[in-house]
């Protein structure tokens, strides 16, 4: 099956935040002048208060198209280009046996696919290809297969603009032909590594192209694969999936340094150093073989012949690699995902590699997990069941260059005649559309590798914060008598954090003592102005806390100072002094979502699925109910019924209201029940087998809830086998 192709990039488009809800606003009689309105805004209440969710679960949608649709190509090149549009170029027709240079063009707003009419250098027909995005308005498409098993090691450009091909001019020695290898576009080269030649072998090189000068590099011996993925995170370039010089599938992943290596870091120059002085630009056609053939989409096959000179390729074996190579195997872990059954995608996003199970000819376990590159940990974001339909198979996946999106092309499926099977449709004629910020994935964006990390100034230089918010921080909730210049008091619900709080009082002849409120929390009101558009709103409009330079907010103390420190930083990364734990980002995340800021709410979502833990499981449950976020409010409550005996436990768990906790036990399966002692063993002994990504059964203590589809990994379970080179 075909492998999408992957082009790295740290763009980012905006966040288009979904509805959420609004605070409700109440008109209360202020003490104003004539020029103030006399209304002002009290804040929606704290989860305590019974705000429930009026939110159903996020579903990915299944968009079916119209027009031109292609065949269900194998090893077609499929590219997400921006602004709602994939091109698919090249491919193999299964049913006819063909080999296209097609170029179609699908609007993802319309549903519509069409034929491109394109012009210049058209290249022949090929399969197993790369094509990346480039330059936000160029495919550049590197090698492949045509018709007559000819591995190709051209480059062509197409200008999406124009529908232009051009065939630059290179220099340097070209690597060897290949198809079903991997691409990726970073700092103006095209990193090449691995693919599939004549005689089935498999390539273990590495090479790049300077975009800048158009010159190949040498070859460095890096990792046998074809059929994988590869991108470059932190400095290194990543290869994961596909198949080994074995033939088999695995669950290696390998990572090859990049910086600090001259070979890699220093520009290419035409005719530098040992490279030759030759080039690429030749093409051979077979005038014998110019007849088109006719497939079964009406389009017809070029059937061109490319070859190119043997002084092209370079004869010397592959170098070593300059930078330090490293590898490691998974061998069993309850979130891995077994690369040997169902069909498999993988994409990169916000500093980790999401690998897509989707279903084969047989039924096999599928869904979404995540491999954080940092950690090298596994996790499961979603379940098949909640992302795809069995009644559908896919063959390609694309993302965007932000990595908040991803679309899955395929076609729908009908049981064989013999009922042993399935039969599926001729065409790409279904598209399921994935919001991956959903399953809280940041986004290249917002991850921490692609954003500038500007060091702290002079006045603040042992600050673990960056930037300009490192010295904002130091005037952060500092008395206006101590020089810091706050000129606005905000308080809070008293929580356990708060240990000066005092009881309000209402003025009058009979003064009635109302609810405590906490100690007050000095900030600067152009900050709050600045960085929080609610805020901006209430003082446009005058409101009473315009007047009084007072606001209260019935959230708790804890975490409407973190969120205010947010205000001042831009940062919710966890610090011993004013960093907020997980009970202040669950209680962000609620703010987040009162105050229409999905850009926090995104970073708050994305932290706690991550460090989602026993001490916090139940907290985070309870907050992401009322911030209506489903993705996490199931995978918490997942937690919890794995990890039943040990979450009952905490503080977070008692302190649910009774409501609450009859709410989280609803959320066990309907078929689920509490076992303990020899039936927690024999569970265990039921355990899938060694590395296999079949359904695993936990247990933590004397008692637990075993669930039939109920799984998600507590927090021991790391990767309790792996190997590293």
């Amino acid at each position: 099956m075909a492998q999408p192709t992957f082009a790295a990039s740290s763009l980012f488009a905006g966040t288009n935040p979904s509805a959420a809800n609004t605070p409700s606003t109440t008109v209360t009689n202020t003490p104003a002048s004539g020029s103030s309105a006399n209304n002002t805004f009290l804040m929606t209440a704290s989860p305590s208060r019974n705000r429930k969710s009026a939110v159903e679960g996020y579903k990915p949608k299944i968009i079916s198209t119209i027009g031109a649709k292609p065949a269900c190509l194998v090893n077609a090149s499929v590219t997400y280009v921006g602004n709602d549009q994939i091109y698919a170029f090249g491919g193999f027709d299964q049913y006819t046996d063909e080999v296209y240079n097609h170029v179609l063009r699908l609007n993802l707003t319309t549903r519509q696919w069409n034929l491109v009419d394109n012009y210049g250098d058209i290249p022949g027909v090929r399969m197993g290809h790369t094509a990346c995005l480039w330059q936000g308005d160029k495919l550049l498409v590197f090698g492949g297969e045509n018709e007559h098993r000819q591995h190709l090691n051209d480059v062509i450009v197409f200008d999406l603009k124009t529908a232009y091909w051009t065939q630059p001019e290179l220099h340097g020695p070209a690597p060897r032909g290949r198809a079903r290898h991997s691409a990726v576009i970073h700092d103006e080269k095209l990193y090449i590594s691995g693919g599939q030649t004549g005689h089935d072998s498999v390539l273990d090189d590495i090479t790049f192209l300077d975009l800048k000068t158009w010159t190949w590099s040498r070859s460095w011996k890096f990792v046998p694969r074809y059929d994988h993925a590869s991108w470059i995170w932190n400095g290194r370039i990543w290869i994961f999936g596909g198949i080994n010089d074995d033939m088999e599938k695995n669950n290696e992943i390998w990572w090859l340094d990049l910086r600090g290596s001259p070979g890699f870091e220093t520009a290419m120059t035409y005719g530098s150093g040992d490279r030759q002085l030759v080039s690429s630009r030749q093409r051979i056609t077979n005038s014998g073989s110019s007849q088109g053939a006719t497939g079964s989409t009406g389009y017809t096959a070029n059937s061109s012949v490319q070859s190119y000179p043997s002084a092209l390729i370079s004869a010397r074996s592959p170098y070593v690699a300059p930078g330090s190579i490293s590898s490691l195997k998974f061998h069993s872990s309850p979130n891995l995902p077994s690369q040997a059954s169902g069909t498999h995608f993988h994409i990169f996003s916000s500093g980790c590699m999401l690998d897509f199970v989707t279903p084969a000819e047989l039924s096999c376990e599928t869904g979404l997990s995540s491999l954080e590159l940092d950690t090298l940990r596994w996790q499961k974001l979603a379940d098949g069941k909640d992302l795809f339909s069995p009644n559908y198979r896919w063959h390609y996946c694309t993302t965007n260059a932000e990595g908040t999106h991803a679309w899955l092309l395929g076609s729908p499926v009908e049981p064989s005649a013999d009922g042993n099977g399935v039969t599926g449709n001729e065409y790409l004629s279904d598209v399921l559309c994935i919001d991956l910020r959903k399953y809280g994935i940041l986004g290249n964006e917002l991850a921490s590798d692609s954003r500038p990390k500007l060091p702290s100034s002079d006045a603040n230089v042992s600050s673990h914060l960056t930037g300009i918010g490192a010295d904002l921080s130091l005037t952060f909730d500092k008395p206006p008598e101590t020089g810091s210049g706050a000129d606005f008091i905000i308080t809070a619900d008293p929580d356990d954090m708060d240990f000066d709080a005092s009881p309000v009082t209402e003025a009058g002849p009979s003064s009635t003592a109302l609810a405590p409120i906490s100690c007050p929390i000095h900030v600067h009101k152009f900050i709050l102005h600045a960085r929080w558009p609610h805020f901006a709103r209430l003082w446009s409009a005058q409101m009473a806390e315009f007047h009084s330079k007072k606001m209260h907010i019935p959230e708790p103390y804890s975490a409407v100072r973190a969120f205010l420190f947010y205000l001042y930083t831009d940062s919710i990364a966890p610090n011993p002094h004013n960093g907020p734990n997980l009970n202040d980002t669950a209680g962000m995340l609620v703010m987040a979502n009162i105050y229409d800021m999905p850009r926090l709410r995104l970073l708050c979502v994305n932290r706690l699925g991550r460090e989602l833990d026993t001490e916090h499981a139940a907290i985070i449950w309870e907050r992401a109910s009322t911030a209506n976020e489903d993705w996490l409010k199931r995978r918490a409550a997942a937690f919890c019924l794995s990890n039943w005996g040990r979450v009952v436990r905490t503080v977070a768990f008692r302190n649910l209201s009774p409501g609450s906790i009859l709410d989280l036990c609803s959320e066990a399966d309907t078929d689920s029940r509490v076992v303990s002692g020899e039936e927690l063993e024999i569970l265990g002994q039921l355990n899938r087998p060694f590395g296999a990504g079949s359904t695993r059964k936990r247990s933590l203590g004397s008692a637990g809830v075993a669930a039939a589809e109920d799984d998600d990994a507590d927090e021991g379970a790391e990767d309790d086998g792996m190997d590293v080179n």
